[in-house]
């Protein structure tokens, strides 16, 4: 496992909310994207430890405000990547405070509208001389895939009973 990420959500508005950003354009991986706070683990760190840093240093997220984590599997990328997901339950929204040098915006979208197989596509797609499944999940002026699309349907697999 070389990466984790945090997949904050918090319940406001009578839902619960889950956090994402974009990531800015000048990175070398994945310029522009829509991801989950995170990146990659320090020598001797855990994996939890390493995505609560991350994403107190990439929107500011204080450790103290997380109520709960729960460990989803791990995703093994096309990009050479093990990333390990963390369900994080938060106490209330969070202020953020966006690293704007790796973070260019970061938003809300309703945790039952990313996890509801009604608002994926899902396609068959050659990546690297490989057949490889991509999901997509549009939402407002967005399009939410790659990795992110990947775990969030990962987590809707355990979740479905509870929606």
């Amino acid at each position: 496992m070389n990466a984790a990420v945090l997949l904050p959500v918090w319940h406001a508005e009578g839902q619960w909310q889950l956090l994402l950003t974009r990531r800015a354009l000048h990175l070398r991986h994945h310029p522009g994207q829509i991801s989950f706070p995170g990146g990659r683990l320090e020598a001797g760190e855990s994996a939890i430890i390493a995505a609560k840093r991350e994403a107190f240093e990439e929107v500011g997220i204080q450790a103290q405000l997380i109520t709960d984590t729960i460990a989803l599997p791990a995703l093994s990328t096309s990009t050479g990547f093990v990333v390990k997901p963390w369900l994080a339950v938060l106490a209330q929204a969070p202020e953020l405070k966006l690293q704007t040098s790796e973070v260019a915006a970061a938003f809300t979208i309703p945790l039952h509208f990313a996890l509801n197989p009604a608002n994926r596509i899902s396609e068959t797609w050659q990546l690297r001389g490989h057949a490889q499944l991509l999901h997509f999940i549009p939402w407002q002026n967005k399009l939410i895939w790659g990795a992110s699309a990947a775990i969030l349907t990962s987590l809707s697999q355990y979740t479905s009973e509870f929606l």
